[in-house]
């Protein structure tokens, strides 16, 4: 699945540089995350990074988009292979 940020972001900037795959944008009001791009750092990392460093615990899986560890990484090869 892809991650989404939840509307208890507070800005903090600290998880859009830790992504590998820069899904991470500032959005109009919150950090958003592009669910084309988002792998959960799989091909880069055992855990999501974006996760890792969230002070305030906004970075769930979007329910809406099921994704599993072989489709995220098909999902990292297209990415990569650019």
């Amino acid at each position: 699945m892809a991650l989404i940020i939840t509307d208890e972001c507070i800005n903090c900037d600290v998880c859009e540089p830790e992504c590998p795959n820069d899904a991470i944008s500032a959005g109009e009001e919150i950090y958003v995350i592009d669910p084309n791009l988002c792998t959960e750092c799989v091909g880069h990392y055992d855990e999501p990074q974006c996760q890792q460093v969230c002070p305030v615990d906004c970075i769930p899986l979007d329910p809406n988009r099921p994704e599993d560890h072989d489709q995220l990484m098909q999902k990292y090869n297209r990415i990569t292979a650019a």
